[in-house]
């Protein structure tokens, strides 16, 4: 089985994708996108997009390595590109974007779909009754839970209950900076 991308490789994929489709993508907003992104991915082909894991955090699904390598941003649009470290000689490295034609197309089609919903509205999608975010969470509530991952297995068999809700204002409001779960 895959093990997935590099997730800053995607991030930085969706980022290069965005520019081109005219789609300022904050932090927040870059988290959801890549946590459906990866969804729809391990739905349709039964591997990961993404190496690494996501956890259920405040405002939804957020992958700890692609939330390092972009949290400078704050709240405006990133401006920027995740890069990697030598772990030899520490020096900054460029990360390579994948360059497979379908996860281009994916990534795309998630921008098209998602890319212009305000962070309240993916926040909301995120956190939608009987989804991944919202079974850990839950669960967490009655029960030991580390670190709160969002297991692939998880979001493979409850990926489906991501629903968008029908309503001007996002239930939660618009975040400003995600944080973990206590």
């Amino acid at each position: 089985m895959s093990r997935g991308y590099d997730p800053r490789a995607i991030a930085n994929l969706m980022l290069d994708e965005a520019d081109r489709l005219d789609v300022g993508v904050s932090h927040i907003i870059l988290q959801k996108l890549l946590y459906f992104a990866h969804g729809i991915y391990l739905v349709r082909t039964k591997t990961p997009l993404v190496s690494g894991y996501f956890e259920a955090w405040q405002y939804g699904p957020v992958h700890p390595a692609a939330y390092k390598a972009f949290k400078q941003a704050g709240r405006g649009p990133i401006d920027f590109r995740a890069t990697g470290q030598d772990p030899l000689t520490g020096e900054g490295r460029q990360i390579v974007t994948p360059e497979d034609p379908l996860v281009v197309d994916l990534l795309r089609q998630v921008l098209l779909t998602y890319g212009k919903m305000p962070a309240g509205r993916l926040v909301d999608l995120s956190h939608a009754k009987d989804s991944p975010w919202e079974h850990v969470v839950a669960r967490a509530r009655t029960e030991v839970a580390f670190g709160l991952r969002i297991s692939d297995t998880l979001i493979a068999e409850r990926f489906r209950f991501h629903k968008v809700s029908v309503g001007l204002e996002p239930v939660s409001g618009e975040p400003i900076d995600d944080t973990p779960l206590a």
